[in-house]
């Protein structure tokens, strides 16, 4: 395990040194959404009778910081690997593809901790939090780092320019999260609007944090998990295979 251990060190110490551009933007957007929302716009909103707007909102801005993160620290560094052709150096060395998927996953899964750890300190200076099931947030939360991680990571490996590692958080996640019903409750919404809704798989693993923290959801939390699950599977499967196929990459 020496050669994944060294890939892992390599990385963490990589973003620690820079940790004005790995941990704190994180933590400025989150206080800026909670300023706005706890400020001005909680006590305007009720979704629902008993839970503060603010409760509802910020399961959804943890896990928006989340994947934010994630995107701007694997999709850059694999493709600055790309770009500077030293990527070329790991394929060719005795490191089998799936530690190298591992390494991935675990140096973003460890950066994932110190950033929601920073994050959930910051916020406790700003509002009172409740959290029912630490448990499910803890999964939930180092679930979807992998999901994502795998994912931009997908992404990286089709980027043939800058520009083309923003594709699938600009076109695919953005509008999933702004546009398909993450800031109120489903129940708000028509039968069919709710049927759509349920088409969007950010909706559930909102619903699946969200639950965590105050015991509500809109959707089935057996069922957020699989599809969490399955996703991921995919994803890694994917990835496993066009990292072997190492030469495309490369070209």
């Amino acid at each position: 395990m020496i050669d994944l251990i060294t890939l892992i060190n390599k990385e963490v110490s990589r973003f620690i040194r820079i940790w004005k551009q790995t941990l704190l933007p994180p933590i400025v957007t989150i206080v800026l959404y909670l300023l706005i929302f706890w400020k001005f716009i909680w006590n305007q909103i009720s979704i629902i009778p008993w839970v503060n707007y603010i409760d509802f909102i910020f399961p959804w801005l943890l896990m928006m910081s989340v994947i934010m993160a994630s995107y701007q620290n694997t999709s850059s560094s694999f493709f600055w690997s790309k770009f500077q052709h030293n990527i070329e150096e790991l394929f060719i060395s005795p490191i089998s593809h799936i530690k190298i998927l591992l390494w991935f996953c675990i140096w973003w899964v460890i950066r994932w901790i110190m950033v929601w750890w920073l994050v959930f300190i910051v916020t406790l200076f700003m509002t009172e939090i409740n959290i029912s099931n630490i448990f499910l947030i803890f999964l939930f939360l180092i679930l979807s780092s992998i999901l994502f991680s795998m994912l931009w990571l997908f992404n990286a490996i089709f980027a043939k320019s800058f520009d083309d590692i923003s594709i699938i958080p600009s076109f695919v996640i953005t509008p999933l999260i702004y546009l398909w019903w993450v800031f109120y409750s489903t129940s708000l919404l028509s039968p069919f609007w709710q049927n759509i809704s349920h088409l969007n798989p950010i909706l559930y693993m909102v619903n699946w944090i969200r639950y965590g923290f105050i015991w509500i959801s809109d959707v089935n939390i057996n069922l957020a998990i699989i599809i969490l699950i399955f996703f991921i599977t995919i994803l890694s499967y994917l990835n496993l295979y066009l990292l072997k196929k190492w030469h495309w990459i490369k070209n």
